[in-house]
């Protein structure tokens, strides 16, 4: 009889156990779902969620040319964004060319109708994010192949024909670079600007008086081949969340002591006999962890047609530039 009683209350269990299962585990990955989509939903432009869980309705594209930018990696389908963010991008191109910037060569920004990203990013989901080479435009009007194949140019050195995440290459690095990154950070409706741990020390040293564009500059893994421009929450995006403040300059020295020496430092030797640690790998986000309005981006109707410059040309001009930064330290 007991036996009897176990068996059932387990039967119970399972039961209960695989009837939720499937509410979650047959819900496809949400990256597959808005990866699929190949044009923006055809809505008001909002923004829904944050920039690593979230959406974007009444994205626009921003053109493969422009007089002062070309779009790289065509084949990705990734220059979609926030009209907010299009207007920024490209005031960015125009405004470099005061610093002796030639022009941009632009990276990702995120998916027609923004969400987890097929592959690469936790990011750019919100239509608030941009990759901007850290290479000029050249001269000439590249092709399809080369926008497919040319590699960004590493701000880093080399020591026995490797990177170093160390040091940076003050040869490569040039006045231009420093200009252009100052130039986005000081637009008032950039939060944030993610760039190696060696280009924002190098900026600290340029910049000893501490501008308050400064602090927007925030180290960051990877970035030595192009700096990332991130926009807040547009208006009239109640559903967007914000990121906190950034909490300092990042300019000290226990956040140097961090960045070079606990993590890009020396690798720790395990103790004898050790395990290794167990690598989890982080599960797909569905439709179910992102914001209920993600659910009607996804699934509206698309391009938006001849209205994208109608709808673009309400957010020109944006970003006016602060105060002017005091010269870099020689």
């Amino acid at each position: 009889m007991v036996r009897r009683l176990v068996a059932l209350a387990a039967f119970s269990i399972l039961i209960g156990l695989t009837g939720l299962m499937p509410a979650h585990s047959a819900e496809p990955a949400a990256k597959r779902l808005f990866g699929a989509k190949k044009d923006g939903a055809a809505m008001p432009a909002a923004v829904f969620g944050s920039y690593a869980k979230g959406c974007v309705a009444g994205a626009i594209k921003l053109e493969n040319d422009g007089p002062t930018w070309q779009a790289m990696r065509l084949s990705r389908n990734r220059h979609w964004a926030h009209p907010e963010l299009i207007a920024t991008v490209k005031q960015l191109s125009r405004d470099g060319k005061k610093v002796g910037w030639n022009g941009l060569m632009v990276g990702d920004l995120t998916q027609p109708r923004g969400g987890p990203m097929l592959s690469g990013h936790a990011s750019h989901q919100a239509g608030l994010d941009a990759d901007v080479w850290l290479t000029p435009m050249p001269n000439k009007r590249l092709t399809y192949k080369e926008r497919e194949q040319l590699s960004a140019t590493s701000m880093l050195a080399t020591r026995n024909g490797k990177l170093t995440n160390h040091k940076l290459n003050t040869r490569r690095f040039t006045k231009a670079h420093a200009g252009i990154i100052r130039t986005a950070a000081q637009y008032r409706n950039v939060e944030r600007i993610f760039v190696h741990p060696t280009i924002k020390r190098e900026l600290c040293r340029q910049f000893p008086k501490r501008p308050a564009w400064l602090k927007k500059v925030r180290a960051q893994f990877g970035h030595h081949y192009h700096f990332h421009v991130r926009i807040g929450c547009p208006k009239g995006s109640s559903g967007c969340k914000p990121q906190r403040a950034v909490p300092s300059y990042g300019c000290d020295k226990a956040t140097m002591d961090y960045w070079f020496k606990v993590a890009y430092g020396p690798r720790r030797k395990p103790k004898p006999g050790a395990k290794p640690p167990k690598i989890r790998k982080k599960r797909d986000i569905r439709m179910s962890d992102l914001p209920r309005q993600c659910r009607a981006v996804l699934t509206a109707s698309g391009n938006l047609g001849s209205q994208a410059n109608t709808v673009l040309s309400a957010y020109q001009p944006v970003g006016r530039v602060a105060t002017p930064s005091p010269r870099p330290k020689k």
